[in-house]
């Protein structure tokens, strides 16, 4: 699972950084060039998230977990981000939402 992990992690900074990375700038560059630049880093993205999924679903974890997985890391690589690039203050509501959404985890891995 120590690979899937890391695989998926390494997605979701690509895929964080495409959706999220041109709010720094996007009112100084067109839309349409916008798309262009996000559609190249999430190829990479895609490079990262099949492999993990692939792995995964071979060593036994259902669509479900892997789906569950890649949520939760989105989650704390958008934490990261939030706080460190877009300088956005980190609230208490936030922690308590990811405890919850940690609790769903837990369910679903649970035979």
């Amino acid at each position: 699972m120590l690979k899937t992990i890391l695989l998926l992690t390494t997605s979701n900074m690509f895929m964080t950084f495409a959706w999220y990375g041109n709010l720094k700038n996007a009112s100084t560059i067109p839309t349409w060039k916008l798309i262009l630049i996000s559609w190249g880093i999430a190829f990479f993205e895609y490079c990262f998230m099949v492999p993990a999924n692939k792995s995964g679903f071979a060593n036994g974890y259902s669509g479900f977990q892997l789906k569950m997985t890649q949520e939760v890391i989105t989650l704390v690589v958008f934490s990261l981000f939030a706080t460190f690039y877009l300088k956005e203050p980190f609230h208490w509501k936030y922690l308590v939402s990811f405890i919850l959404l940690l609790g769903a985890v837990y369910f679903m891995f649970k035979k």
